[in-house]
C-alpha cells in the first residue's frame, strides 16, 4: 500500500515548521508530511514521492512566494493531479487570484493567515472526506 502525503508549500520556514507540528499533532503517523519553500521544490517533492510509490493527497500552499505564486502552482498541480485536495493559506492573496484558483484548480478552501490550528485541521479533514466520497 502506498504512503499518503500532505505537502505544505511556503517560503517561510517558521510557517512550514508550525504547519508540520500542527498536522502531526492532529493526524499523528497516518500521513507523510513534506514541505517545500517554493513551487519548484514542491514539484520535485511530488515527483520523488511518486517515484517512491507515495501519493500526495493534500497540498497547503501559500500564495505570495518567489518564482511562482500559489494560485499558478495549484493550477499546474491540478492539471496532473486533479484528485489532490488544494488549500490556499495566505494573508496576501487578492480576490482575483482566489477566484482564479477556485476555477482552474478546484480549490478546496482558502484560509487566511494567521490561521487557527483547528480550522486548518477541519479543512483538511473535510478535504479528505471528499476524496473518500469520490473514491
Amino acid at each position: 500500500m502506498s504512503k499518503l502525503a500532505i505537502l505544505c508549500v511556503d517560503d517561510e520556514t517558521i510557517i512550514l515548521n508550525s504547519l508540520r507540528r500542527q498536522l502531526k499533532q492532529a493526524f499523528s503517523d497516518r500521513y507523510v508530511y513534506e514541505s517545500a519553500e517554493s513551487a519548484d521544490e514542491a514539484f520535485e517533492i511530488i515527483q520523488e514521492l511518486e517515484e517512491e510509490g507515495s501519493d500526495v493527497i493534500v497540498i497547503v500552499s501559500d500564495w505570495l512566494m518567489p518564482g511562482m505564486k500559489g494560485d499558478e502552482f495549484l493550477s499546474k498541480v491540478h492539471q496532473d493531479h486533479p484528485q489532490v485536495v488544494k488549500i490556499l493559506l495566505t494573508g496576501q492573496a487578492d480576490e482575483e487570484a482566489i477566484s482564479r484558483v477556485q476555477e482552474e484548480a478546484n480549490l478546496h478552501q482558502y484560509l487566511a493567515k494567521p490561521w487557527k490550528s483547528d480550522e486548518l485541521v477541519s479543512c483538511i479533514r473535510s478535504g479528505l472526506n471528499t476524496i473518500k466520497q469520490q473514491g
